[in-house]
């Protein structure tokens, strides 16, 4: 059974948390102190005894010195060890919240009393101390706990396998093998062959005593030291995680395995180096309805994870078509009950691809289903030389556009901010190229890139989708610059943000006049669609529903102008109000604490007038005017030698921001907003290794547990940690045990 800590506000256990739990002393005066120092009033009535059987306190709230670590496998306390460091007001910050630990409420002769008693201690450590640095090397050597020769070895097999499993994700290996072999289907049980082959001793004694009609190493003891493993990577992170207090959270595309689609997670938070990270934690089950989304979400990060939904700041989804409105509805319950997780456009997707994802509408989603196949149709250079043919052909007269297109869609355009533009030029060489490989005249292309050519071209060649096209184009021209700017440099960012009053102008403009706007992007998309040769007409659903209806007819024109300009212009102008809100708003403008902002304004900018925003973040909220002037007075009369940071990374890395700490706080909280781009030096991203894993290793192999090695082979890993908590886990798999289940079952 897990130990869960006793201390108020303390959410740890041991099953997600490599620190080490401490049973409460039997001495009643050691014992009564420790209920005292926890302020656990429902405690005081329990007798040592009780205390010793069934509370135990983590590591965290004892001083480092007191804590011992006398072996890889063993953390103990010193004699007169007390537990001193305990979070006794975060429950305030959510008075709804509801606890078992009730915290007692000290009267001043408690508070007296207790001082007293810890200038006693305090004496006592003190002279313990040097008693203990006198005898250090000896009472290390007695604590040394004796593990028998049966243990020792058992344990390094527990490396060899653990050594075994992170090989397998950090090269992106699955656990099965894609087609049987003579020997094995399995290749982690393959690599543990090669091992033994290889010299492993370890290995091969536990190999040589297993017998020969036994499984080597069973499914669920395969899943046991997978969980392992992934939980001690993921507790590596959590511990910098809850150091820094505040993060973000960011969702991924969704993915299917196992049966079940799953959200990937991602936290953004700054570390005690003041580097910004993104890092892959889980999956999340997506299942059941948004509140029961919201329920599960909560319980991984504050019941698992042990960190606290009043200190999350932001929040991005990623998500697509109904995934998309579902997402939002999330996202808006999760700030009805925490305001300050603001909800944004993740960086790592641009500002209209985002806008048009999240558009509910089926022929939007449509396109933008396509430009993903479109993404991967050329990926093989195959196709990629094809396509550049027909730009070719069809650009023939015009050698200069045919060139700037190639370069345009070489890699990666489906993921850039001017994709409606570049896909519109592309549209008649697209249609050309997808009729080449269909076609396969030259006989290169295999049956299935054949048929995905024809369903794109099914999908192309639709006036409805030509139509729908051209209306994100001209709809989203005026919301590129603004994206751009959002996802640039922070100088950019901070323009952005002062800039979205111009956005919203434009759109409503176009809103106002959608009779004229209409009219002209209607005639440009029936000039599209004859340049490819596509019948201009009504989409067949809309029709077989009229006829079915006794309506009259509508004309082509104003079907569109209904059904498709007015819903997308509405849908673009709504969520650019909701991703860029009040709130959003003062906290982007609060970037003007960066320096290179400040002398871009001329050193005159108004930051106390946003503060309010995150003043309960502050150390010391009642400072921050005159530490404001401070810091402006700072970087205004600085040398002319002095270059002014631009950057909130670069500003965080300077030596004396920490005389600053109310911007010190303030910097490091912007940082975790997900529409900031991460600044962190690496040229990939969590999101983008885990994309990597799923494209490398076929569906029906995926492996949650390996995903999350392979993601995070930057996070260290200790072995002996591993090795440890195996022994704790599951004990019955260690060796004494099946020695004595064995000869128990002889006797019998």
């Amino acid at each position: 059974m897990p130990n869960f800590c006793a201390a108020p506000n303390c959410t740890r256990k041991s099953t997600q948390s490599d620190l080490a739990f401490f049973r409460f002393p039997r001495d009643p005066e050691r014992c009564r102190i420790w209920v005292e120092n926890c302020r656990r009033a429902d405690l005081e009535a329990k007798t040592p005894d009780q205390l010793n059987k069934h509370y135990r306190l983590c590591a965290k709230h004892f001083d480092p010195a007191m804590v011992c670590k006398t072996s890889p496998y063993r953390t103990v306390l010193k004699d007169t060890a007390i537990p001193t460091i305990f979070d006794l007001t975060s429950h305030l910050k959510n008075p709804h919240t509801r606890h078992r630990k009730r915290i007692k409420e000290l009267t001043e002769e408690d508070i007296k009393k207790i001082k007293e008693r810890r200038l006693a201690s305090s004496t006592e450590q003190l002279a313990s101390k040097k008693h203990d640095t006198a005898e250090d090397s000896t009472s290390t050597s007695e604590k040394e706990p004796q593990l028998s020769t049966e243990e020792k070895e058992f344990r390094e097999y527990l490396r060899s396998l653990f050594e075994v499993l992170l090989l397998l994700g950090k090269q992106s290996i699955p656990l099965e093998a894609c087609k049987e072999t003579e020997r094995t289907s399995n290749n982690f049980l393959a690599l543990l062959d090669y091992s033994m082959n290889a010299g492993d001793e370890a290995l091969k004694k536990r190999f040589e005593a297993t017998a020969l009609n036994s499984e080597y190493l069973s499914a669920t003891q395969q899943s046991q030291l997978l969980d392992i493993c992934e939980n001690t990577v993921r507790e590596e992170m959590l511990m910098e995680v809850r150091e820094s207090r505040f993060f973000s959270i960011v969702t991924g595309d969704l993915f299917e395995f196992a049966g079940q689609k799953h959200l990937p997670l991602f936290l953004r938070f700054v570390n005690q180096q003041n580097v910004l990270r993104e890092e892959f934690l889980d999956f999340l089950l997506f299942d059941g309805d948004e509140p029961a989304l919201v329920e599960r979400l909560e319980a991984q990060l504050t019941d698992r994870w042990g960190l606290s939904m009043e200190d999350c700041r932001g929040q991005a989804h990623k998500a697509t078509g109904t995934y998309s409105t579902k997402m939002k509805a999330v996202a808006v319950l999760l700030m009805e009950k925490y305001p300050l997780l603001l909800h944004m456009p993740c960086s790592h997707t641009a500002l209209n691809i985002h806008l048009a994802n999240s558009l509910p509408f089926p022929n939007v989603q449509v396109v933008m289903e396509t430009l993903r196949r479109i993404s991967a149709f050329f990926s093989n250079p195959l196709t990629q030389e094809e396509l550049e043919n027909a730009i070719s052909a069809h650009y023939q007269k015009n050698e200069e556009k045919a060139a700037a297109l190639k370069q345009t869609c070489g890699s990666g355009w489906t993921e850039q901010h001017s994709v409606f533009d570049t896909l519109l030029d592309l549209l008649p060489s697209l249609l050309l190229c997808m009729e080449s490989v269909r076609d396969n005249e030259s006989g290169r292309f295999a049956g299935s890139v054949m048929a995905d050519a024809y369903s794109i071209i099914e999908t192309l060649a639709d006036f409805e989708i030509i139509v729908t096209i051209i209306i994100l184009k001209n709809v989203l021209t005026f919301t590129r610059a603004f994206g751009r700017n959002l996802q640039g440099e922070t100088l950019d960012v901070f323009f952005a943000a002062n800039s979205l009053t111009a956005v919203l102008h434009s759109l409503n403009e176009v809103n106002d006049n959608i009779d004229v706007y209409h009219e002209f992007w209607y005639e440009e998309a029936v000039s599209v669609a004859a340049v490819m040769e596509v019948p201009v007409n009504l989409p067949r659903l809309f029709l077989r529903r009229q006829r079915a209806a006794d309506v009259g007819e509508i004309q082509v024109e104003s079907y569109f102008k209904e059904y498709v300009t007015m819903p997308v212009i509405h849908g673009i102008m709504q969520e650019v109000e909701e991703m860029f809100s009040d709130t959003n708003l003062k906290a982007l403008k609060c970037l003007s604490l960066v320096p290179a902002v400040m002398g871009q304004m001329k050193f005159n900018t108004t930051e106390e007038n946003y503060a309010d925003v995150y003043r309960n973040d502050l150390p010391n909220p009642d400072t921050l005017p005159a530490e404001l002037h401070c810091w402006r007075i700072k970087w205004k009369h600085r040398g002319k030698e002095v270059r002014l940071p631009t950057t909130i990374h670069e500003t965080l890395q300077l030596p004396d921001v920490k005389f600053f700490p109310n911007v010190n706080s303030f910097l490091k909280v912007l940082s975790t907003l997900p529409v900031l781009k991460l600044d962190n030096g690496k040229s990939d991203t969590s999101s983008q290794r885990l994309q990597v894993y799923f494209d490398s290793v076929p569906a029906k192999q995926w492996n949650k547990s390996l995903a999350m090695l392979r993601v995070n082979t930057h996070v260290k890993h200790d072995l002996d940690v591993m090795v440890d908590k195996y022994c704790r886990l599951y004990a019955e798999d260690d060796p004494e045990a099946e020695a004595k289940s064995e000869e128990a079952a002889e006797e019998d």
